[in-house]
């Protein structure tokens, strides 16, 4: 069955999102609708829609005219094995000391880096996104400053990129939970790939409720790159799961939604030290009772 995708893009979040709700009403309707913010600082956000038959092309001009929007950009997609294209597409990541690549270009691991091995198939945690690339950052940025960790836990942690990169730097008692088994299945296939099995423990737990977290508490480093909703209900647990001194990088948040996590968790004592963007991600570098 054939596929076709229609993508405009505009200036705006909230046109963006005007223009993708009128998008549902077209006939033949769309199967699917994302909009995004395009993460080149340009300020423009993209648009974009699949259809399972060629869509009318006449209505989708007059909704470009009409929210200001680029014409849009209509594609027949060839049927597709899109794990192999996006081994060939997904170009390898740098953030600081840490080099995140697929199998595909082990040939360009530069001299001097730290490499963490992620297939492209594990899409979530690949570096890609600027939440994960925000943390390696936030991570790259301590250690540079003299920060060490014997104690880290990578909460919400998906493919374990952000447990392992800590266990390449650091020895020391490394956690890595995720509410999804699956998750915590990829997470231990990832650090064998790594040649790093049992570096790093793997568990299945929702937030800090696991033994192995709540025993080897205080940590001296916690990462959770989730959503706003579980950081904000997590923040008591964080707080008292982590040193005084200690460090929280928490990632998964949209730029107008920091200010409020950061607000939540001053309140259990865990503070704000750093707040940066990609795109329309923010990272956040917290300290409990301290300023790093």
């Amino acid at each position: 069955m054939p596929t076709f995708t229609a993508l405009t893009t505009l200036t705006g979040k909230a046109p963006a999102e005007a223009l993708g709700d009128a998008m549902e009403r077209l006939v033949p309707e769309p199967t699917g609708i994302g909009v995004f913010e395009m993460e080149d600082g340009s300020g423009l956000w993209e648009v974009g829609s699949y259809f399972t038959e060629a869509p009318d092309e006449a209505a989708l001009a007059l909704l470009a005219a009409a929210f200001g929007a680029n014409p849009f950009v209509v594609s027949e997609v060839p049927e597709t094995d899109w794990v192999a294209h996006v081994r060939r597409e997904l170009a390898p990541v740098e953030a600081g000391r840490f080099f995140v690549y697929g199998s595909h270009d082990a040939d360009k691991i530069p001299d001097g880096k730290i490499p963490l091995l992620i297939e492209a198939a594990m899409a979530f945690g690949t570096g890609h996104h600027g939440t994960t690339l925000g943390c390696l950052k936030a991570l790259d940025h301590l250690i540079e400053d003299g920060f060490t960790a014997s104690k880290v836990a990578d909460i919400g942690c998906g493919t374990a990129v952000l447990a392992m990169a800590a266990a390449r730097v650091w020895d020391g008692t490394m956690i890595a939970s995720d509410i999804d088994q699956v998750a915590v299945d990829v997470a231990e296939a990832n650090l064998k790939a790594n040649g790093m099995g049992g570096a790093v423990a793997c568990v299945e737990a929702a937030g800090f409720d696991h033994p192995d977290l709540k025993a080897n508490a205080p940590f001296d480093l916690i990462f959770a790159n989730i959503l706003k909703g579980p950081l904000i209900a997590l923040a008591p647990d964080v707080a008292a799961h982590l040193k005084d001194g200690g460090i929280a990088i928490l990632s998964g948040i949209l730029n107008e939604q920091a200010a409020e996590v950061v607000e939540v968790y001053a309140r259990s004592g865990v503070n704000l030290v750093q707040s940066n963007e990609i795109g329309e991600w923010t990272t956040l570098v917290l300290a409990r009772n301290a300023q790093f």
